[in-house]
Protein backbone atom coordinates (compact mmCIF):
# COMPACT_ATOMS: atom_id res chain seq x y z
CA UNK A 1 0.00 0.00 0.00
CA UNK A 2 1.23 3.47 -0.85
CA UNK A 3 2.40 5.43 2.19
CA UNK A 4 0.38 8.40 3.44
CA UNK A 5 3.35 10.68 2.74
CA UNK A 6 3.66 9.61 -0.90
CA UNK A 7 -0.06 9.49 -1.76
CA UNK A 8 -0.64 13.28 -2.10
CA UNK A 9 2.29 13.59 -4.53
CA UNK A 10 1.02 10.78 -6.74
CA UNK A 11 -2.50 12.20 -6.76
CA UNK A 12 -1.13 15.65 -7.60
CA UNK A 13 0.79 14.09 -10.49
CA UNK A 14 -2.39 13.12 -12.37
CA UNK A 15 -2.92 16.44 -14.22
CA UNK A 16 0.84 16.74 -14.78
CA UNK A 17 0.98 13.31 -16.40
CA UNK A 18 -2.03 14.14 -18.54
CA UNK A 19 -0.09 17.10 -19.93
CA UNK A 20 3.48 15.79 -19.98
CA UNK A 21 3.15 12.00 -19.96
CA UNK A 22 4.03 11.50 -23.62
CA UNK A 23 7.08 13.75 -23.36
CA UNK A 24 8.23 11.82 -20.28
CA UNK A 25 7.87 8.40 -21.90
CA UNK A 26 9.51 9.56 -25.13
CA UNK A 27 12.57 10.71 -23.18
CA UNK A 28 12.45 7.53 -21.10
CA UNK A 29 12.68 5.23 -24.13
CA UNK A 30 15.33 7.36 -25.84
CA UNK A 31 17.61 7.48 -22.80
CA UNK A 32 17.11 3.86 -21.75
CA UNK A 33 17.62 2.36 -25.21
CA UNK A 34 20.68 4.55 -25.82
CA UNK A 35 22.27 3.30 -22.61
CA UNK A 36 21.02 -0.29 -23.02
CA UNK A 37 20.78 -1.04 -26.76
CA UNK A 38 20.34 -4.75 -25.97
CA UNK A 39 16.82 -3.92 -24.79
CA UNK A 40 15.85 -3.03 -28.37
CA UNK A 41 15.36 -6.78 -28.76
CA UNK A 42 12.34 -6.56 -26.42
CA UNK A 43 10.58 -3.60 -28.03
CA UNK A 44 8.57 -3.39 -31.23
CA UNK A 45 10.51 -1.23 -33.71
CA UNK A 46 7.35 -0.27 -35.56
CA UNK A 47 5.55 0.87 -32.41
CA UNK A 48 8.65 2.82 -31.40
CA UNK A 49 8.79 4.51 -34.80
CA UNK A 50 5.13 5.54 -34.92
CA UNK A 51 5.03 6.63 -31.26
CA UNK A 52 2.34 4.21 -30.16
CA UNK A 53 4.62 2.49 -27.65
CA UNK A 54 5.45 5.81 -26.01
CA UNK A 55 1.76 6.73 -25.94
CA UNK A 56 0.89 3.34 -24.49
CA UNK A 57 3.34 3.71 -21.63
CA UNK A 58 2.20 7.29 -20.99
CA UNK A 59 -1.39 6.03 -20.72
CA UNK A 60 -0.29 3.22 -18.40
CA UNK A 61 1.59 5.57 -16.06
CA UNK A 62 -1.31 8.02 -16.03
CA UNK A 63 -3.86 5.24 -15.41
CA UNK A 64 -1.74 3.89 -12.57
CA UNK A 65 -1.53 7.31 -10.90
CA UNK A 66 -5.24 8.00 -11.38
CA UNK A 67 -6.29 4.61 -9.98
CA UNK A 68 -3.54 3.88 -7.47
CA UNK A 69 -6.11 3.37 -4.68
CA UNK A 70 -8.51 1.47 -6.96
CA UNK A 71 -7.17 -2.09 -6.89
CA UNK A 72 -10.24 -3.57 -8.57
CA UNK A 73 -9.77 -1.33 -11.63
CA UNK A 74 -6.04 -2.01 -11.90
CA UNK A 75 -6.19 -5.78 -11.33
CA UNK A 76 -7.32 -6.85 -14.85
CA UNK A 77 -4.85 -4.42 -16.45
CA UNK A 78 -2.01 -5.78 -14.33
CA UNK A 79 -2.99 -9.35 -15.24
CA UNK A 80 -2.85 -8.50 -18.94
CA UNK A 81 0.54 -6.79 -18.55
CA UNK A 82 1.88 -9.82 -16.65
CA UNK A 83 0.94 -12.15 -19.51
CA UNK A 84 2.50 -9.79 -22.06
CA UNK A 85 5.69 -9.52 -20.00
CA UNK A 86 5.92 -13.30 -19.67
CA UNK A 87 5.43 -13.72 -23.42
CA UNK A 88 8.55 -11.65 -24.15
CA UNK A 89 10.63 -12.98 -21.26
CA UNK A 90 10.73 -10.04 -18.84
CA UNK A 91 12.93 -10.78 -15.82
CA UNK A 92 13.26 -9.14 -12.38
CA UNK A 93 16.62 -7.71 -13.49
CA UNK A 94 14.84 -5.50 -16.03
CA UNK A 95 12.91 -3.54 -13.40
CA UNK A 96 15.77 -1.54 -11.85
CA UNK A 97 16.75 -0.36 -15.33
CA UNK A 98 13.23 0.76 -16.19
CA UNK A 99 12.80 2.47 -12.82
CA UNK A 100 16.05 4.38 -13.13
CA UNK A 101 15.26 5.79 -16.56
CA UNK A 102 11.59 6.46 -15.86
CA UNK A 103 12.40 8.55 -12.79
CA UNK A 104 15.20 10.22 -14.73
CA UNK A 105 12.76 11.16 -17.50
CA UNK A 106 10.34 12.66 -14.97
CA UNK A 107 13.17 14.80 -13.60
CA UNK A 108 14.31 15.85 -17.07
CA UNK A 109 10.85 16.91 -18.29
CA UNK A 110 9.49 18.48 -15.10
CA UNK A 111 12.70 20.24 -14.13
CA UNK A 112 12.41 22.16 -10.87
CA UNK A 113 8.85 20.88 -10.40
CA UNK A 114 10.31 17.41 -9.83
CA UNK A 115 11.10 18.03 -6.18
CA UNK A 116 12.92 15.42 -4.11
CA UNK A 117 9.65 14.59 -2.34
CA UNK A 118 7.85 14.06 -5.67
CA UNK A 119 10.62 11.81 -6.99
CA UNK A 120 10.67 9.86 -3.72
CA UNK A 121 6.92 9.33 -3.99
CA UNK A 122 7.22 8.07 -7.55
CA UNK A 123 10.13 5.83 -6.58
CA UNK A 124 7.90 4.28 -3.91
CA UNK A 125 4.94 3.95 -6.30
CA UNK A 126 7.08 2.43 -9.04
CA UNK A 127 8.54 -0.24 -6.79
CA UNK A 128 5.11 -0.99 -5.35
CA UNK A 129 3.92 -1.79 -8.86
CA UNK A 130 7.17 -3.48 -9.87
CA UNK A 131 7.04 -5.76 -6.86
CA UNK A 132 3.49 -6.78 -7.71
CA UNK A 133 4.42 -7.47 -11.33
CA UNK A 134 7.56 -9.43 -10.44
CA UNK A 135 5.62 -11.63 -8.01
CA UNK A 136 2.76 -12.21 -10.47
CA UNK A 137 5.18 -13.01 -13.30
CA UNK A 138 7.01 -15.49 -11.08
CA UNK A 139 3.71 -17.22 -10.30
CA UNK A 140 2.82 -17.34 -13.99
CA UNK A 141 6.21 -18.77 -14.98
CA UNK A 142 5.82 -21.39 -12.24
CA UNK A 143 2.28 -22.25 -13.37
CA UNK A 144 3.36 -22.72 -16.98
CA UNK A 145 6.48 -24.64 -15.97
CA UNK A 146 8.89 -22.55 -18.06
CA UNK A 147 11.62 -20.07 -17.28
CA UNK A 148 11.62 -16.48 -18.47
CA UNK A 149 12.95 -16.10 -22.02
CA UNK A 150 12.36 -19.79 -22.80
CA UNK A 151 11.73 -20.77 -26.42
CA UNK A 152 10.64 -23.85 -28.35
CA UNK A 153 12.00 -24.70 -31.77
CA UNK A 154 9.08 -25.48 -34.04
CA UNK A 155 8.94 -26.44 -37.69
CA UNK A 156 6.49 -25.00 -40.19
CA UNK A 157 4.50 -27.95 -41.56
CA UNK A 158 1.81 -26.04 -43.44
CA UNK A 159 1.41 -22.57 -44.93
CA UNK A 160 -2.03 -21.49 -46.19
CA UNK A 161 -3.19 -18.23 -47.74
CA UNK A 162 -6.21 -17.07 -45.73
CA UNK A 163 -7.65 -14.21 -47.73
CA UNK A 164 -5.66 -11.57 -49.57
CA UNK A 165 -3.37 -10.45 -46.72
CA UNK A 166 -3.34 -13.22 -44.09
CA UNK A 167 -1.31 -16.44 -44.09
CA UNK A 168 -1.71 -19.19 -41.53
CA UNK A 169 1.32 -21.20 -40.42
CA UNK A 170 0.94 -24.59 -38.75
CA UNK A 171 3.83 -25.39 -36.41
CA UNK A 172 5.02 -28.61 -34.80
CA UNK A 173 7.78 -29.24 -32.28
CA UNK A 174 10.91 -30.53 -34.04
CA UNK A 175 11.61 -32.90 -31.13
CA UNK A 176 8.09 -34.40 -31.45
CA UNK A 177 7.45 -33.71 -27.77
CA UNK A 178 3.95 -32.82 -26.57
CA UNK A 179 3.39 -29.09 -26.84
CA UNK A 180 2.25 -27.00 -23.86
CA UNK A 181 -1.52 -26.81 -23.69
CA UNK A 182 -3.21 -23.51 -24.40
CA UNK A 183 -6.60 -21.91 -23.91
CA UNK A 184 -8.61 -20.61 -26.88
CA UNK A 185 -7.86 -16.90 -27.21
CA UNK A 186 -4.22 -17.13 -26.11
CA UNK A 187 -1.20 -16.12 -28.20
CA UNK A 188 2.42 -17.09 -28.68
CA UNK A 189 5.47 -14.95 -29.36
CA UNK A 190 7.52 -15.52 -32.50
CA UNK A 191 11.19 -14.51 -32.35
CA UNK A 192 12.92 -13.50 -35.57
CA UNK A 193 16.29 -12.00 -36.41
CA UNK A 194 16.02 -9.16 -38.92
CA UNK A 195 19.22 -8.75 -40.88
CA UNK A 196 18.45 -5.22 -42.12
CA UNK A 197 18.29 -3.78 -38.59
CA UNK A 198 20.59 -6.34 -36.94
CA UNK A 199 18.06 -7.00 -34.20
CA UNK A 200 16.05 -9.84 -32.76
CA UNK A 201 12.38 -8.89 -32.76
CA UNK A 202 9.41 -10.45 -30.98
CA UNK A 203 5.80 -10.38 -32.06
CA UNK A 204 2.70 -11.94 -30.54
CA UNK A 205 0.20 -13.84 -32.72
CA UNK A 206 -3.05 -15.38 -31.55
CA UNK A 207 -3.36 -19.12 -31.90
CA UNK A 208 -6.01 -19.66 -34.55
CA UNK A 209 -7.18 -23.24 -34.03
CA UNK A 210 -8.60 -25.37 -31.24
CA UNK A 211 -6.22 -26.83 -28.63
CA UNK A 212 -5.60 -30.55 -28.23
CA UNK A 213 -3.96 -30.85 -31.61
CA UNK A 214 -0.42 -31.98 -32.31
CA UNK A 215 0.67 -28.48 -33.23
CA UNK A 216 -0.06 -24.77 -33.13
CA UNK A 217 -1.53 -22.58 -35.85
CA UNK A 218 -0.99 -18.83 -36.08
CA UNK A 219 -2.48 -16.47 -38.66
CA UNK A 220 -0.37 -13.47 -39.65
CA UNK A 221 -1.60 -10.37 -41.46
CA UNK A 222 0.99 -8.75 -43.72
CA UNK A 223 1.04 -5.19 -42.39
CA UNK A 224 1.63 -2.77 -45.26
CA UNK A 225 3.08 0.62 -44.44
CA UNK A 226 1.50 3.94 -45.35
CA UNK A 227 1.93 7.65 -44.64
CA UNK A 228 0.93 7.11 -41.01
CA UNK A 229 2.75 3.92 -40.03
CA UNK A 230 5.76 1.86 -41.14
CA UNK A 231 5.29 -1.57 -42.63
CA UNK A 232 5.28 -4.52 -40.28
CA UNK A 233 8.83 -5.83 -40.45
CA UNK A 234 8.14 -9.17 -38.81
CA UNK A 235 4.83 -9.86 -40.54
CA UNK A 236 6.35 -9.07 -43.95
CA UNK A 237 9.38 -11.22 -43.13
CA UNK A 238 7.16 -14.16 -42.16
CA UNK A 239 5.09 -13.82 -45.35
CA UNK A 240 8.04 -13.58 -47.71
CA UNK A 241 10.77 -15.69 -46.10
CA UNK A 242 9.17 -18.51 -44.11
CA UNK A 243 8.33 -21.71 -45.98
CA UNK A 244 7.28 -25.24 -45.07
CA UNK A 245 10.22 -26.96 -43.38
CA UNK A 246 11.65 -23.79 -41.81
CA UNK A 247 12.20 -23.65 -38.05
CA UNK A 248 10.99 -20.78 -35.84
CA UNK A 249 11.58 -19.87 -32.20
CA UNK A 250 8.17 -19.92 -30.51
CA UNK A 251 7.29 -18.86 -26.98
CA UNK A 252 4.92 -20.45 -24.49
CA UNK A 253 1.20 -19.63 -24.88
CA UNK A 254 0.02 -16.70 -22.76
CA UNK A 255 -2.92 -14.31 -22.57
CA UNK A 256 -6.10 -13.92 -20.52
CA UNK A 257 -8.58 -13.30 -23.36
CA UNK A 258 -9.95 -16.76 -22.70
CA UNK A 259 -13.63 -17.72 -22.43
CA UNK A 260 -14.75 -20.88 -20.67
CA UNK A 261 -15.61 -23.10 -23.62
CA UNK A 262 -17.66 -25.64 -21.68
CA UNK A 263 -20.01 -23.06 -20.14
CA UNK A 264 -23.68 -23.07 -21.20
CA UNK A 265 -24.47 -19.33 -21.24
CA UNK A 266 -24.56 -17.52 -24.61
CA UNK A 267 -21.34 -16.11 -26.03
CA UNK A 268 -20.91 -13.32 -28.59
CA UNK A 269 -17.72 -13.15 -30.67
CA UNK A 270 -17.20 -9.75 -32.31
CA UNK A 271 -14.22 -9.11 -34.60
CA UNK A 272 -12.84 -7.08 -37.46
CA UNK A 273 -9.96 -7.85 -39.83
CA UNK A 274 -7.22 -10.04 -38.41
CA UNK A 275 -8.97 -9.77 -35.04
CA UNK A 276 -10.90 -12.83 -36.18
CA UNK A 277 -7.97 -15.14 -35.37
CA UNK A 278 -8.59 -15.70 -31.63
CA UNK A 279 -12.31 -15.99 -32.41
CA UNK A 280 -11.55 -18.86 -34.81
CA UNK A 281 -9.70 -20.66 -32.01
CA UNK A 282 -12.74 -20.18 -29.76
CA UNK A 283 -15.17 -21.21 -32.51
CA UNK A 284 -13.24 -24.37 -33.42
CA UNK A 285 -13.02 -25.27 -29.74
CA UNK A 286 -16.79 -24.88 -29.39
CA UNK A 287 -17.29 -27.12 -32.44
CA UNK A 288 -15.23 -29.85 -30.79
CA UNK A 289 -16.31 -29.52 -27.17
CA UNK A 290 -19.63 -27.64 -26.89
CA UNK A 291 -21.40 -27.46 -30.27
CA UNK A 292 -24.88 -26.84 -28.79
CA UNK A 293 -23.90 -23.60 -27.08
CA UNK A 294 -25.66 -20.44 -28.35
CA UNK A 295 -23.02 -18.42 -30.25
CA UNK A 296 -23.31 -15.14 -32.14
CA UNK A 297 -20.33 -14.66 -34.48
CA UNK A 298 -20.19 -11.12 -35.90
CA UNK A 299 -17.30 -10.17 -38.17
CA UNK A 300 -16.37 -7.12 -40.25
CA UNK A 301 -13.93 -7.05 -43.18
CA UNK A 302 -13.03 -4.76 -46.04
CA UNK A 303 -14.23 -7.15 -48.77
CA UNK A 304 -14.71 -10.84 -49.49
CA UNK A 305 -11.08 -10.97 -50.63
CA UNK A 306 -10.05 -9.90 -47.12
CA UNK A 307 -12.01 -12.65 -45.36
CA UNK A 308 -9.93 -15.34 -43.68
CA UNK A 309 -10.69 -18.78 -42.24
CA UNK A 310 -13.90 -19.08 -44.22
CA UNK A 311 -13.58 -22.87 -44.21
CA UNK A 312 -13.45 -22.94 -40.40
CA UNK A 313 -16.61 -20.83 -40.24
CA UNK A 314 -18.36 -23.06 -42.79
CA UNK A 315 -17.56 -26.19 -40.76
CA UNK A 316 -18.83 -24.50 -37.58
CA UNK A 317 -22.04 -23.43 -39.31
CA UNK A 318 -22.74 -27.07 -40.21
CA UNK A 319 -21.84 -28.45 -36.79
CA UNK A 320 -23.46 -25.86 -34.47
CA UNK A 321 -27.27 -25.62 -34.56
CA UNK A 322 -27.36 -22.45 -32.42
CA UNK A 323 -24.62 -20.52 -34.22
CA UNK A 324 -25.66 -17.19 -35.75
CA UNK A 325 -23.16 -15.77 -38.24
CA UNK A 326 -23.40 -12.11 -39.27
CA UNK A 327 -20.95 -10.57 -41.74
CA UNK A 328 -20.29 -6.89 -42.49
CA UNK A 329 -18.30 -5.88 -45.57
CA UNK A 330 -17.22 -2.39 -46.56
CA UNK A 331 -17.26 -3.43 -50.22
CA UNK A 332 -19.26 -6.23 -51.81
CA UNK A 333 -20.36 -6.98 -55.39
CA UNK A 334 -22.07 -10.30 -54.64
CA UNK A 335 -24.23 -9.60 -51.61
CA UNK A 336 -26.21 -12.45 -50.04
CA UNK A 337 -28.58 -12.78 -47.08
CA UNK A 338 -25.68 -13.17 -44.66
CA UNK A 339 -23.92 -9.94 -45.68
CA UNK A 340 -24.56 -6.34 -44.68
CA UNK A 341 -22.75 -3.56 -46.53
CA UNK A 342 -21.14 -0.91 -44.36
CA UNK A 343 -19.89 -0.50 -40.81
CA UNK A 344 -20.84 -2.95 -38.08
CA UNK A 345 -24.00 -1.98 -36.21
CA UNK A 346 -24.46 -4.17 -33.13
CA UNK A 347 -27.68 -2.44 -32.17
CA UNK A 348 -29.19 -3.49 -35.49
CA UNK A 349 -27.83 -7.03 -35.13
CA UNK A 350 -29.29 -7.31 -31.65
CA UNK A 351 -32.66 -5.96 -32.76
CA UNK A 352 -33.34 -9.16 -34.68
CA UNK A 353 -35.98 -11.07 -32.72
CA UNK A 354 -34.19 -14.41 -32.56
CA UNK A 355 -30.82 -12.91 -31.68
CA UNK A 356 -32.33 -10.51 -29.14
CA UNK A 357 -34.05 -13.34 -27.29
CA UNK A 358 -31.00 -15.59 -27.26
CA UNK A 359 -28.31 -13.02 -26.44
CA UNK A 360 -29.47 -9.51 -25.50
CA UNK A 361 -32.37 -10.61 -23.29
CA UNK A 362 -29.78 -12.68 -21.42
CA UNK A 363 -27.21 -9.86 -21.26
CA UNK A 364 -26.67 -10.42 -17.55
CA UNK A 365 -25.19 -13.86 -18.27
CA UNK A 366 -24.04 -13.58 -21.91
CA UNK A 367 -20.32 -12.97 -22.48
CA UNK A 368 -19.06 -10.60 -25.19
CA UNK A 369 -15.56 -10.87 -26.70
CA UNK A 370 -14.18 -8.16 -29.01
CA UNK A 371 -10.99 -8.16 -31.08
CA UNK A 372 -9.86 -5.88 -33.88
CA UNK A 373 -8.42 -2.40 -34.47
CA UNK A 374 -8.54 -0.13 -31.42
CA UNK A 375 -11.13 2.27 -32.84
CA UNK A 376 -13.37 -0.64 -33.78
CA UNK A 377 -13.17 -2.14 -30.29
CA UNK A 378 -13.91 1.20 -28.64
CA UNK A 379 -16.99 1.65 -30.85
CA UNK A 380 -18.34 -1.83 -30.11
CA UNK A 381 -17.63 -1.40 -26.39
CA UNK A 382 -19.69 1.82 -26.33
CA UNK A 383 -22.45 0.20 -28.40
CA UNK A 384 -22.73 -2.72 -25.97
CA UNK A 385 -22.81 -0.39 -22.97
CA UNK A 386 -25.58 1.53 -24.72
CA UNK A 387 -27.51 -1.73 -25.08
CA UNK A 388 -27.31 -2.23 -21.32
CA UNK A 389 -24.55 -4.83 -21.20
CA UNK A 390 -22.61 -4.89 -17.93
CA UNK A 391 -18.94 -3.87 -18.50
CA UNK A 392 -17.82 -6.96 -16.56
CA UNK A 393 -19.31 -9.10 -19.35
CA UNK A 394 -17.31 -7.37 -22.11
CA UNK A 395 -13.78 -8.57 -22.87
CA UNK A 396 -11.34 -7.01 -25.35
CA UNK A 397 -8.08 -8.13 -26.94
CA UNK A 398 -5.77 -5.97 -28.98
CA UNK A 399 -2.69 -6.62 -31.07
CA UNK A 400 -0.05 -4.04 -30.22
CA UNK A 401 0.12 -1.52 -27.35
CA UNK A 402 -2.48 -1.84 -24.64
CA UNK A 403 -5.52 0.41 -24.48
CA UNK A 404 -6.26 1.93 -21.09
CA UNK A 405 -8.99 4.34 -22.22
CA UNK A 406 -11.50 2.82 -19.78
CA UNK A 407 -9.25 3.88 -16.88
CA UNK A 408 -8.29 7.36 -18.06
Amino acid sequence: MLSTSAKPYIEASVPVLREHGLAITTVFYKNMLTAHPELNNLFNLGNQANGSQQQSLASAVFAYAANIENASALAPVIERIVHKHASIGIKPSHYPIVGRYLLGAIKEILGDAATPDLIAAWDEAYWLLAGELIAAEARLYQATGVDADSWMQMQVVNKVQQGIDIISFTLKAIDQETLPAFKPGQYVSIATYLEDVQLRQLRQYSLSDAPNKNGYRISVKCEKGDAFKPEGKVSNWLHTHVEIGDVLDVGHPYGNFTPTILASHPIVLISAGVGVTPMISMLNSLVEDNPNRPVLFVHAARSRQHLSHTQDIAVASEAMPYLHHVLYLNECDDKDDNVTIGMMDLAKVMSTTVISKQFLDKKNVSEFYICGPQRFMDEQWKMLLGLGVNPSKIHREVFGPESLSHLI
